[in-house]
């Protein structure tokens, strides 16, 4: 499957991170290693975002060598060597030669001889940028190639003498998504939209919280999106107050929600919605009651989602209409300023309203810069996903409310002029989700 970003931006992408650069500085960034499921099989692999970002290169055992200034060029891979036997094992692999030819990198070399190699081309650089604490390994690594160097002082060596996080310049790249980007997160919300659509068909069969999942599964992969963005959560009833389950294997029973928060990957990057629908395709008062409320904060929160607008903003236009609701509910009382000043929200609504997403379903990127909450501007992705999760056990409101939980999410990608919701293809009105379900 041919990718939806050229070569190019990332050959753009790896030239904007070095003219941030220091002067006579390197970058090393290292590809994910694989990693062991059980004995002797692995997880499916997936490589590091930062190291996607940069070089849309998608195999183990490599290293990525940015050298501004460097005479035979700047981008150098360390990758494996093509070996044919074992390829007939394991599959195709790129090669020194390939990465130059399909991933336009400047120069390449085998992976096998990188102790020999690098520890030269980083000689003479005052700095090195890498993921420094990240991966204790590769930190090991570096400076055993740094040793290498201070070996050779005597002899007029010189070795670098500052170490600096590469995530502070390459996460900030990586906050502002390209039109390519915007592309195929838009893809990979058009797909998990179908599959929300298509779980909401199956839970009028009945079974239990795994069938969805396997829906949504299907999906994803019939559509070219090989994995989920992360495990899917599906909670009928009560389980849809727990924010982070995925044990999905209860079974759905009539007269109750069914909360699915699920997205799929699509060329390493993230889609990320939840819709929540009642199992036999009917709300019932109170749930309806309660759905109205986050969809109206939900709407509030995607008004607010426009550049100049600080990233707290769509939180607490959420926060607002959430916070009356339940008071108009009678779930909670007083006023809306003593509410929001008491926090009395919080046993309904204790996360906030959305995260930066993009190579990650939470992505890279500041919020705050300095004292304060960064802006907003065009290119940024983020969620929008208020909720109200009335617990079970929860003996202070009126037993008709208890159990429920409700979440409403979509992606949204900050424009020139306001935003884009890219995954409104998911039903998320009371009447198009039960004229859905009753076709």
């Amino acid at each position: 499957m041919s990718s939806m970003i050229a070569m190019k931006e990332f050959a753009d992408r790896r030239r904007r991170l070095m003219e941030q650069m220091a002067p006579d500085s390197i970058a090393l960034l290292p590809a994910a290693p694989e990693r062991t499921r059980n004995r002797d099989v692995l997880h499916p692999y997936r490589q590091d975002s930062d190291f996607q970002y940069l070089t849309g290169f998608g195999e183990p055992d490599a290293v990525l060598a940015l050298i501004p200034g460097r005479e035979h060029g700047e981008a150098v891979l360390f990758c494996k060597e093509r070996n044919p036997e074992k390829e007939l094992w394991d599959g195709f692999l790129v090669g020194p030669e390939g990465a130059i030819e399909r991933y336009g990198l400047d120069d390449a070399f085998p992976i096998s001889d990188i102790d020999d190699i690098l520890p030269g081309m980083i000689e003479g650089r005052s700095r090195i940028y890498f993921p420094l604490g990240r991966d204790a390994a590769f930190d090991h690594q570096v400076m055993e190639w740094v040793k290498t160097i201070r070996s050779k002082v005597r002899t007029g060596a010189h070795p670098p003498g500052e170490f600096v996080a590469l995530e502070h310049l390459l996460h900030e790249l990586r906050l502002f998504k390209s039109p390519a980007e915007i592309k195929v997160m838009a893809r990979a919300g058009q797909i998990s939209a179908q599959a929300h659509r298509n779980a909401m068909l199956r839970a009028r069969q009945g079974g239990h919280e795994y069938n969805l999942e396997a829906t949504l599964l299907h999906t994803f992969m019939e559509h070219g999106a090989r994995s989920t963005a992360y495990p899917s959560i599906v909670g009928g009833g009560a389980n849809g107050c727990i924010l982070h389950y995925i044990v999905n294997q209860a079974p759905l029973k009539d007269g109750d929600l069914v909360l699915i928060d699920a997205g799929c990957e699509l060329e390493c990057y993230a889609s990320d919605i939840t819709r929540t629908f009642p199992v036999n395709g009917r709300f019932s008062p109170e749930q309806r009651a309660l759905y109205e409320v986050v969809l109206a904060a939900q709407l509030a929160a995607i008004e607010a989602v426009r550049p100049g607008n600080h990233w707290n903003r769509p939180h607490e236009a959420a926060l607002n209409v959430l916070t009356q609701g339940l008071i108009d509910l009678g779930l909670l009382s007083g006023t809306l300023d003593d509410a929001l000043e008491e926090e009395a929200y919080r046993p309904f609504f204790m996360h906030r309203t959305g995260h930066w997403l993009g190579l990650d379903v939470h992505d890279v990127g500041d919020y705050r810069v300095g004292d304060a909450w960064r802006e907003l501007e065009p290119g940024m992705v983020l969620t929008v996903e208020p909720g109200l999760y009335v617990a079970p056990d929860n003996t202070r409101v009126d037993a008709r409310w208890r159990g429920i939980g409700i979440r409403i999410e979509d992606d949204v990608v900050v424009t020139k002029d306001g935003c884009r919701v890219l995954t409104d293809d998911a039903p998320k009105t009371v009447a198009d989700i039960e004229a859905l379900m009753a076709g």
